[in-house]
């Protein structure tokens, strides 16, 4: 009689730490910093808390890392602009992928929002150093668009806070907006007609004429 071997797949450093990442962004955003523990994060994620520790090296350092991740999700989509880029695209897209982050990742929005609230204490080297210098060099790109006469010269530090604000607001206040909705969560087709309506009002209020014909706007 021949033994029946079972061999087990060994989770890669990879999925370990997607796991980590995924439990310590739930507890962190319900909990807070201070809140948290990486015992229950540990718990969250199935792992035993010394597994968390050699992976990630502490508290502190997971938290960053987790507010590091959120920030250039959202930014990503900027990284690669030109002055030869077209201000239309851009910018529809900058709207289109914050709306699409904050419903795909609701937790981390608002762990990064909580960090704002209370002051950024972990987060204002960041946001003095690396954070500003990005902006600055995404306002540099958007002045050129206004100086080739693409788009009205706004200024660009708000119109980038203005999308970062404008798109989160559908995160941080969902249970605000789907209550007045009538809905227990926002729909798809409510987060396209946002989506459209977002485009259409910051646009045209830059002097951009938008790619496509018709504006879905968000009913009255």
């Amino acid at each position: 009689m021949t033994a029946v071997s079972t061999s087990y797949e060994t989770p890669s450093r990879e999925k370990i730490e997607a796991s980590i990442l995924t439990a310590a962004e739930l507890v962190f955003s319900q909990h807070g910093f201070r809140g948290a523990s990486l015992q229950v994060i540990a718990d969250q994620a199935g792992l035993p808390k010394a597994n968390v520790l050699y992976y990630m090296g502490s508290k502190q350092a997971l938290y960053m890392r987790l507010l590091d991740r959120m920030m250039r999700r959202w930014n990503e989509v900027l990284e690669d602009i030109t002055p030869d880029s077209d201000p239309s695209a851009v910018l529809s897209d900058f709207i289109r992928t914050k709306m699409i982050l904050g419903q795909r990742y609701p937790a981390g929005s608002k762990l990064f929002a909580a960090e704002i609230l209370a002051g950024a204490p972990f987060l204002s080297d960041y946001l003095a150093g690396e954070l500003r210098d990005w902006v600055e060099a995404r306002a540099a790109i958007i002045r050129q668009w206004s100086a080739q006469g693409k788009m009205d010269a706004v200024d660009p530090r708000w119109l980038i806070f203005l999308i970062w604000s404008a798109t989160q607001h559908y995160t941080e206040y969902s249970a605000q907006v789907s209550g007045i909705l009538g809905r227990d969560a926002l729909t798809q087709e409510d987060l396209e007609s946002i989506s459209c309506f977002l485009e259409h009002v910051i646009l045209k209020g830059c002097g951009v004429m938008q790619a496509g014909s018709g504006v879905s706007l968000v009913d009255k």
